[in-house]
């Protein structure tokens, strides 16, 4: 009997096949499945090291189509080694894998650094297009890193964005970004001095840095503005204050997950700023017409993700598939 083989997908892979209006397409539905219960996981494991180093395992499962098409199961490891930004290497590295559902066999290996960067930008263009006002176009990013890079690209592909500020705390690593941006996008783009002038009257702002310690603030934020925290992923660091959280409508990727690990969801309700029913719904409620997303142009809006298991796994069997037919990736024995 041959061995049975696997399809090895680089980050290279990812990137050619994955591009941005498929990955919204795909965390769109995805985030619908879970928040209508036809997804499965277990929670996540996040196993804590030191200096603020971790690693994580996610699991779950996927629903197959009305005929039969699809589904998968699998997991995600990876390592978050948050002075990587520096060094010229991911934050997060790691493999994605997918086993078939109709006899279990490992179906794929995909780097997990691609998927998470692309599927977590994706998910946050999903949740500003629900959330922010259709009007928007200034755009603040916090953060100069992988993610700050794709949240802008992805950002401006569900909005008519026409105005970046980015802040970092390295001016210059900024201002690269920034003009980076301008050429990409086409746009005008530039660093700012500090967190407040960044987001001071942004439409939509996007957290995706590695502070331990809050550096965006309620104070700062004006009425009608949609802000994305993403760069938190466990208890513990928090980019946002209390304050933020308990002025917003508070919209979760995954309730549970949020309320076991999202810092600053935990830190606000730890200081009594907000209550147990704090979480106004998840996304993939929103999307589904099930929940009300923003009520008024002068809401503040909160998106908290932790990211999920159901994204990557749609990532990567959409992957499969794509490089199948393509003839993309390493076959080998297994």
């Amino acid at each position: 009997m041959p061995d049975a083989t696997i399809l090895i997908l680089s980050g290279s892979d990812v990137r050619a096949l994955l591009g941005w209006d498929d990955a919204i397409a795909l965390v769109r539905d995805a985030m619908i499945a879970l928040s209508a219960g036809t997804t499965r996981h277990l929670p996540r494991a996040i196993l804590a090291m030191e200096q603020g180093r971790a690693f994580g395992l996610m699991a779950g499962g996927l629903a197959a189509g009305p005929s039969g098409e699809g589904g998968g199961f699998g997991a995600k490891l990876i390592s978050v080694y948050p002075e990587n930004h520096g060094l010229g290497r991911p934050s997060h590295q790691g493999a994605v894998l997918l086993h078939d559902a109709a006899s279990g066999a490992l179906l794929c290996i995909a780097d997990a650094a691609e998927i998470t960067r692309i599927r977590t930008a994706a998910a946050s263009a999903v949740a500003t297009a629900a959330l922010s006002r259709p009007e928007s176009r200034v755009l603040a990013i916090l953060g100069y890193g992988a993610q700050a890079h794709a949240h802008a690209v992805a950002i401006a592909r569900v909005r008519a964005i026409d105005d970046i500020r980015i802040w970092g705390r390295d001016p210059v690593k900024a201002q690269a970004l920034a003009a980076r941006l301008a050429v990409e996008l086409g746009v005008a783009a530039q660093a700012a001095a500090g967190v407040a002038a960044a987001v001071a009257d942004a439409d939509v702002v996007c957290a995706t840095t590695a502070a331990a310690e809050p550096i965006l603030f309620g104070r700062d934020i004006a009425p009608g503005t949609h802000v994305n925290l993403v760069g938190s992923s466990r208890d513990g660091p928090a980019e946002a204050d209390g304050e933020l959280v308990a002025m917003s409508r508070f919209i979760a990727d995954c309730s549970a997950n949020v309320i076991a690990e999202g810092a600053e969801y935990r830190n606000a309700r730890a200081a009594g700023r907000i209550g147990d029913g704090h979480i106004a719904g998840e996304i993939g409620a929103v999307l589904a017409g099930r929940v009300a997303g923003r009520t008024d142009a002068r809401e503040v809006t909160v998106y908290k993700s932790l990211g999920h298991i159901v994204q990557d796994l749609a990532a990567i069997r959409f992957l499969d598939r794509r490089a199948r037919a393509a003839g993309r990736g390493v076959v080998a024995p297994f």
